[in-house]
């Protein structure tokens, strides 16, 4: 078996899953609205949804957008839409102070974020393509470096939930809490519309 550029992996793996994305700032503002612990469905959702992309991803690689590169704007639409009303929901819910009046998002939410996330189908496809190529034909190597990698974005998501509700804890003015989460919504407004394609410049 050719051998694996490890450095280079875990720059990249570690960069695409820390970084702000819809995943990250979704679970910093959903745990700074209703708490950590009541992140942790979301969560499990985003990590499934991870899971799933990067078997996908090994299966097919590149593949798909080479024969297929037509559906590629359909995707970025789903995707950006579903980030929009994500974004509309954090928004919306952000004149909520307490933890009995915001309704947490639910395991279905994660998956579905992650499995119209464009950026993530990417991601799956450059990892396995250019990294993980070796293993990508090996069922149980395809299976092990999909649970691995779904863990380190668990972690992340995770981290910036810790984060969010961190900040749940010092923030005492509702003023300022509408202000924090409007730009958090704000964050994946953006994300929907440089996923989407229409800013220029974007991919």
């Amino acid at each position: 078996m050719p051998s694996i550029q490890l450095l280079p992996l875990l720059s990249y793996v570690l960069i695409s899953s820390f970084t702000p994305g819809p995943a990250n700032i979704s679970s910093s503002s959903l745990a700074m609205l209703v708490g950590f612990r009541r992140t942790l469905r979301y969560q499990a959702g985003l990590a499934v949804g991870v899971c799933l992309m990067m078997l996908a991803g090994g299966l097919v690689s590149a593949t798909l957008l080479h024969w297929l590169p037509a559906i590629e704007p359909a995707l970025r639409l789903v995707g950006a839409a579903y980030i929009l009303w994500l974004a509309y929901g954090i928004f919306r819910t952000s004149y909520a102070f307490t933890e009995q009046e915001a309704r947490p998002l639910g395991f279905n939410h994660g998956l579905l974020l992650q499995l119209s996330n464009v950026k993530l189908v990417v991601y799956a496809f450059t990892v396995f393509s250019s990294f993980l190529a070796p293993i990508a034909r090996e069922p149980a190597g395809l299976v092990l470096a999909a649970l691995l990698l779904a863990a380190v974005s668990a972690c992340a998501t995770l981290l910036w939930a810790a984060f969010g509700a961190g900040i749940k804890t010092r923030l005492r003015s509702p003023r300022l809490t509408r202000w924090v989460n409007a730009g958090l919504a704000l964050f994946l407004v953006y994300a929907a519309i440089d996923l989407s394609g229409l800013l220029p410049g974007a991919h």
